[in-house]
């Protein structure tokens, strides 16, 4: 027991949690705004440096600062990285309550640091809050985080943080009332290790969940278009392709259909780029509504569409082709457009993207032909 240094391992803390904080606060620069809660996550480790700067002063400082505003940093700091996941996973935090619990936490450590002095009283106090915002922590990962390595990572480290503080509690209950976290035969002095260690682990987790949300982002931009939402062009020939070679060796059926929005550039002459650019997500948006999960739906170019109907005939596909037309025909949303689609399905083992995209093509080229508003199929 004598051979730990609290004031060594809370200095380490201070110092890994600066750098976590520096990090955090340069992913919080250069990550896109729709990856929230990178600047809470960022001031809980900057609130830690404090404590532990504060609490390395105790010597040179009185109780109130080496003690009573640690204390307060300290449940600041893991209030803040809970409210930082809550917003990373799209709530809305209750800052309110936050900022009630922390002059209530105040209050506490003063009474039991300057009017009552009690280690024992003030550690379980602690350990009980940090605990709790711990526990509530660990419950919002569960729930709403993929579960992917990043969210075991986070959610494994809460529990461990859970657990040490369940174990300093108990450590807390036996305690004398005038011992200290720098008194060498503190049993506390155990903890303090394992704790930085596990706030260290934490931060990691951390940002390896906003990295694979930045991931998962910009895959979303490289296969979506950034208007519409729908497939992009690139993306629909690679799915065309694989439902081509799958339906060769289970000799399955697919259909593929090319809609284009009739006199799609009277609309734009008219009423001007933005509200044409209203009608495609409008159309989209309405299609998708009229599909079924495996369906996908891609923007070919302009107001052109590509749509890939998996394990669907020829006569199925031409039923859902009316069923889009006469939707967009019917539909009330000003200004309004009709659609012309082509159709056609795989038939032969020898058929390529090209191939289908010629006949679809055709089928469209034909319905423009014969008046638009229709469908034909090839």
């Amino acid at each position: 027991m004598n051979s730990l240094d609290p004031r060594t391992i809370i200095f380490l803390s201070g110092v890994m949690a600066g750098l976590m904080s520096l990090v955090l606060f340069f992913l919080q620069r250069n990550f896109p705004p729709s990856i929230k809660g990178l600047g809470e996550w960022a001031v809980s480790p900057l609130l830690l440096l404090g404590a532990a700067f504060l609490s390395g002063m105790h010597n040179h400082l009185p109780p109130l600062v080496t003690v009573v505003i640690p204390f307060v940093l300290a449940v600041a700091c893991v209030s803040a990285a809970y409210l930082g996941s809550q917003r990373f996973f799209g709530l809305t935090p209750a800052r309110r309550r936050w900022l009630i619990l922390l002059p209530l936490s105040a209050a506490a450590a003063y009474w039991s640091t300057l009017v009552e002095p009690d280690f024992r009283v003030r550690a379980m106090l602690l350990t009980l809050l940090l605990g709790s915002i711990y526990a509530l922590h660990a419950r919002l990962v569960y729930r709403h985080g993929p579960r992917t390595f990043s969210t075991w990572l986070c959610l494994f480290t809460l529990l461990c943080a859970i657990l040490i503080q369940v174990l300093r509690f108990a450590a807390a209950w036996d305690s004398p009332r005038d011992t200290s976290i720098f008194d060498p035969t503190s049993a506390h002095l155990v903890f303090l290790a394992p704790a930085a260690i596990v706030f260290q682990l934490l931060c990691i987790s951390l940002i390896l969940m906003a990295s694979e949300r930045l991931r998962l982002e910009f895959q979303h931009l490289a296969t979506h278009d950034p208007l519409t939402n729908a497939f992009t062009r690139r993306h629909m020939d690679e799915v065309v392709e694989q439902e081509l070679a799958r339906c060769r060796r289970h000799g399955r059926a697919m259909s593929l259909l090319i809609m284009d929005l009739d006199h799609f550039k009277h609309v734009n002459d008219i009423h001007g780029h933005q509200v044409g650019d209203q009608v495609l997500v409008q159309f989209v948006a309405q299609v998708k509504t009229l599909l079924r999960q495996p369906d996908q739906l891609g923007r070919f170019g302009g107001e052109e569409f590509l749509l890939l109907l998996p394990e669907t005939s020829l006569e199925a596909a031409l039923q859902v082709a009316e069923r889009i037309r006469a939707a967009l025909a019917q539909s009330p949303e000003e200004p309004r457009c009709t659609l012309s689609i082509g159709v056609t399905t795989n038939r032969h083992d020898t058929d390529t993207l090209g191939t289908l995209l010629a006949r679809a093509d055709k089928a469209l080229y034909r319905a423009k032909e014969n008046g638009r508003n229709r469908v034909e199929f090839a």
